[in-house]
């Protein structure tokens, strides 16, 4: 049976929270019993640093370390019918290969914090979500619906074909993502680290922004152009919505 050993506090505290994985068990110091007895999470194996060190295999445990069950990645249509409910339209973020764990785990906790219906990612070629990971976004992927495809572009055609806009960022791209109108449901794509989107992936797109920068480096990291994107994506459609329900 595959199981994922999870270290530091919120990474352990939020998978007991979202209660979506077999907690196994949890092996922690005495400070963590009242945080895990609020959670009925049952008594957790008491621990000295050195076995939780060993257990889980970096000093950075926090004092409490979990076996669980592995991640529960979902379906494209799972995310769809959950975003259903929304009546602005879906939201979603598709990630074209990203491989560093930290930059997936900075990006999935921005998307989950902006309220993104559920993320994409390829199953090849790309970091999946790792322990590290789930360290990386504070815990936040536990509460986040994603999918593995096995085509990125076939899964974007799929969403183009549910009246999903599709809309990938890049440097190159044709207007300024503050000019953009994020009116109905959208799909948001970034690419990996140094190397952006894969060509037929931009291609696919039914457009591009840029993000402008004023400063002289000639580019964001990925997480934080994912952190602007959403929060741009997130203010118009929370800016529309205000707007539908003021009219008399």
């Amino acid at each position: 049976m595959s199981t994922d050993i999870l270290s530091g506090g919120h990474a352990v505290l939020e998978c007991l929270r979202a209660r979506r994985r077999a907690v196994h068990e949890i092996w922690a110091t005495a400070e963590w019993a009242r945080a895990l007895g609020e959670l009925r999470a049952g008594p957790a194996k008491g621990a000295v640093a050195a076995e939780l060190r060993r257990l889980a295999g970096t000093d950075r445990h926090q004092g409490i370390v979990a076996r669980v069950g592995p991640y529960p990645y979902v379906t494209l249509e799972a995310i769809l019918d959950y975003a259903a409910a929304d009546a602005t339209g879906p939201l979603l973020l598709l990630l074209d290969q990203i491989q560093d764990p930290q930059n997936l785990g900075a990006i999935l906790r921005t998307a989950e914090g902006m309220g993104a219906h559920g993320v994409l990612l390829p199953k090849d070629n790309a970091v999946g979500v790792t322990p590290t990971v789930v360290r990386a976004s504070a815990g936040a992927v536990e509460h986040l619906r994603i999918a593995q495809v096995t085509n990125l572009s076939r899964a974007i055609r799929e969403l183009q074909s549910r009246n999903i806009w599709v809309v990938g960022a890049a440097a190159e791209g044709q207007q300024s993502v503050f000019d953009y109108q994020f009116a109905g449901g959208h799909a948001l794509v970034l690419g990996a680290e140094g190397k952006g989107m894969r060509r037929l992936v931009r291609e696919s797109c039914d457009t591009v922004v840029h993000i402008p920068m004023a400063g002289r480096v000639t580019s964001y990291n990925v997480s934080v152009a994912a952190a602007l994107l959403l929060s741009e994506a997130v203010r118009q459609r929370r800016q529309k919505s205000e707007n539908t329900c003021n009219i008399p």
